[in-house]
């Protein structure tokens, strides 16, 4: 005879969920470094994926083949291209670096002598000699902080290493995944928790398609600024600055170092001073910009796609920036939007009302015509309410 199995008692149960909430929790704080590695690449994953399934739908490859193509393909761009350009690049970067160490000394040897002016004498020494011990000291950097140095630079290839491992897994077991979490809620809320999916699905593709016209918008108005100053190459500084967007922290200071190399190397087409203060403009203009992109352009753009206040978006990125970071920033609003979904479903189920706001309430569909004596008013059905759904 099988014995039966007794249940745990509603106040344990209640214990133990506590329990492991905490613990779920206290992991965490613990492992927050990985926690953020980890959101990076499911957030890069989530980039990728419409390419995945646009793949999936015009070739009728399986999910596994997809995202391998797609993948490798990306890390074949985002690591083999600068890998190639490097060494292209590598002679005139030796050539900007061994000018700006010349100018700097022969600022230093001008600094070291006095300074004749309207008859009177300007002493400079004590500047001269300090700006020498600080180019001693960045050029000849102790063994010790070389060392320290090589550790970091260690342990951010490693994170890097599990960054492109999650985000293939992150790709690859997605549906798996998510039928997991659908899962962990009780049978009867099951078909509330695949529609609050679909709704916080949408939401993010809302989100990414406002990235994409923020994209186009910086692009677009680097290019411009790059025209009018006369830098060489401006279409692809352009091009580079609105793909650079996504790319947090690095991006940003990728496009600039890049826009201001050009201008250091080149000069400007028509502007009459030296290669060095056209490169300080293109720095000065690059910032102007990117700023008005991260606090004004930006939350006009997102608050248009996932229909929120612009002054809510923009008071949200402000604190993130200062919180998080530029990872911060790029996250608040798609999290923001998506908390409010969940906030709404948490607030109705608690009112005893529909789960979701087109569920379960009164609507009235009125025939076009004029309604005779004797006719009476119908339901609309759910599909009728929503044709295109």
């Amino acid at each position: 005879m099988k014995k039966k199995t007794s249940q745990w008692s509603l106040p344990f149960r209640y214990t133990m969920g506590i329990i492991i909430f905490a613990a779920f929790v206290a992991l965490l704080i613990y492992a927050r470094e990985a926690v953020k590695m980890l959101i990076i690449a499911a957030f890069t994953a989530y980039l990728i994926s419409p390419a995945v399934l646009f793949l999936m739908e015009r070739t009728k490859l399986s999910r596994a083949a997809a995202v391998n193509v797609v993948y490798f393909s990306a890390l074949v761009v985002m690591v083999g291209l600068p890998a190639v350009l490097t060494p292209i690049f590598f002679d005139e970067i030796q050539i900007v670096a061994r000018d700006l160490l010349d100018l700097s000394r022969e600022f230093s040897r001008m600094l070291s002598r006095p300074v004749y002016f309207g008859g009177m004498v300007f002493h400079f020494e004590q500047l001269g000699e300090s700006l020498s011990h600080i180019q001693d000291d960045v050029l000849t950097p102790l063994p010790e902080e070389a060392l320290a140095l090589l550790e970091t630079t260690s342990v951010n290839v490693l994170w890097f290493l599990v960054i492109l491992v999650s985000i293939h897994l992150f790709m690859t077991e997605w549906p798996r995944m998510r039928d997991w979490m659908i899962g962990l809620a009780p049978e009867e809320y099951g078909s509330d928790m695949r529609e609050l999916y679909k709704r916080l699905r949408d939401v993010w593709m809302a989100y990414l398609r406002g990235q994409i016209v923020l994209m186009v918008v910086v692009g677009v108005a680097f290019t411009v600024a790059w025209a009018i100053m006369g830098i060489p190459g401006a279409l692809v500084l352009g091009v580079i600055a609105g793909l650079f967007t996504l790319v947090p922290d690095v991006g940003p200071f990728l496009a600039a170092a890049l826009a201001v190399g050009v201008a250091l190397l080149e000069g400007s087409s028509w502007i009459p001073l030296s290669n060095f203060w056209v490169a300080g403009i293109t720095a000065v203009v690059y910032l102007i910009l990117i700023n008005l992109k991260n606090f004004f352009v930006r939350p006009i753009i997102m608050g248009r796609s996932l229909h929120m206040n612009e002054a809510l978006i923009f008071i949200a990125i402000m604190i993130a920036t200062i919180l998080e970071g530029i990872m911060g920033a790029l996250l608040v609003v798609p999290l923001m939007a998506s908390a409010a979904v969940v906030m709404e479903y948490l607030r109705r189920r608690v009112l005893g009302m529909p789960p979701f706001a087109d569920d379960g309430e009164t609507q009235f569909k009125v025939p076009e015509e004029k309604l005779k004596p004797g006719r009476t008013l119908r339901l609309a059905s759910k599909k009728e309410r929503n044709p295109t759904s």
